[in-house]
C-alpha cells in the first residue's frame, strides 16, 4: 500500500523513535503541537492507528485502558511499574520457546505472545527507601 507523504505522520514517528517511554496518544498529541499547533487529537489517533496497522509501530496494551506507542517493532518484552504506570523495556533474552511450550498440549497453531513483566520501577523503589 502505496501512501501519501504526510508531514505531520512523520512528525509523530519521528517523535515515537526519541521515545523509550511508550508514550500513550495524548503524550504525543501535546508534543507534536508544538511543531504542528492547527494537528487535531484525532489525527495523531489516526496517524498512530494506520502507523501500527502498517506495523511501523507497536500499539501496546498495557491494562490501563490506554494505548501505548513504541517505535521499537523488534521482538522485546516490556515491565510495567504497578506504583507509577511506567512503561520500560527489558533488556533480555527471548523467551521465544514459550511458542513451542505453549503448542504442546494445543491442537492449534501458536503464532506467538505477548509478555508484560509487573512490579516497582527503580525510581518507585528507590523512593520508599
Amino acid at each position: 500500500m502505496q501512501l501519501k507523504y504526510s508531514r505531520q505522520r512523520e512528525a509523530i514517528k519521528e517523535f515515537l523513535c526519541t521515545r523509550k517511554d511508550h508514550p500513550t496518544a495524548d503524550v504525543v498529541y501535546r508534543n507534536v503541537s508544538e511543531q504542528y499547533p492547527n494537528i487535531s487529537l484525532g489525527t495523531v489517533y489516526r496517524n498512530l492507528t494506520l502507523l501500527a496497522d502498517l506495523g511501523e509501530i507497536q500499539r501496546l496494551h498495557m491494562g490501563d485502558g490506554q494505548d501505548h506507542f513504541d517505535a521499537d517493532t523488534s521482538n522485546h518484552y516490556h515491565f510495567v511499574c504497578n506504583q507509577c504506570g511506567k512503561v520500560i523495556d527489558l533488556d533480555m533474552d527471548s523467551i521465544e520457546q514459550i511458542n513451542d511450550i505453549a503448542g504442546m498440549n494445543f491442537r492449534g497453531k501458536i503464532a506467538g505472545h505477548v509478555t508484560y513483566f509487573y512490579g516497582t520501577c527503580e525510581d518507585c523503589t528507590q523512593e520508599k527507601s
